[in-house]
């Protein structure tokens, strides 16, 4: 004998979003920068896309809440809450050492609404702290988390050559790198 579940008193589908208020969205930006670090770019496009709901399902001015959101951004960058700069130069560091190419840098600073010239001073400080080249170390970093190239057991290394090769190329490393890398006898000896 099957039990049937007791009928749902919901309506099945998705959760309509809530009204937006100006209240609303700074306790959604608060929310948010609590859990993320964020460009203000990026949380312009948060806060946007929260109107732009509220806008199709309760016939809300989206004018007037793009409104609330320049406000609510232009307070948070006079208070220190949001910086651009520092975020760039966190990121960076970050992304350097996860092992991500310089050029992959720019790229995933420009999708969070950083400038390339903020891009540019944060890789150049970076460029400051870190001994030898910024694309060289970040390879290696790379190739030490994915267990390529020198990290490789010894026995496989010639078997996945050219594997590890593609790898480092497609993070967006230069194949002078990258092969400097792969056929490196030990890490150290890149150095």
């Amino acid at each position: 004998m099957t039990r049937e579940s007791p009928p749902s008193s919901r309506p099945s589908g998705p959760k309509p979003p809530k009204r937006v208020t100006a209240q609303y969205l700074e306790n959604a930006a608060l929310y948010y920068l609590q859990r993320f670090a964020s460009s203000s770019a990026n949380l312009r496009r948060v806060l946007m896309r929260k109107v732009d709901r509220s806008a199709q399902a309760h016939g809300t001015d989206p004018a007037e809440g793009a409104r609330w959101v320049e406000e609510l951004i232009a307070r948070y960058l006079r208070s220190g809450l949001l910086n651009d700069a520092a975020y760039a130069e966190m990121r960076v560091a970050s992304l350097h050492r996860r092992g991500t190419s310089t050029r992959a840098i720019r790229e995933k600073l420009a999708s969070k609404g950083i400038a390339r010239d903020e891009a540019d001073k944060a890789l150049d400080a970076l460029d400051e702290e870190v001994d030898g080249d910024l694309n060289l170390t970040a390879a290696l970093a790379l190739a030490r988390r994915r267990r390529l190239g020198p990290y490789r057991l010894p026995e496989k290394r010639a078997e996945f050559r050219d594997k590890d090769l593609a790898a480092l190329g497609r993070a967006g490393f230069a194949y002078d790198i990258a092969r400097r890398i792969v056929d490196a006898e030990d890490p150290d000896s890149v150095e």
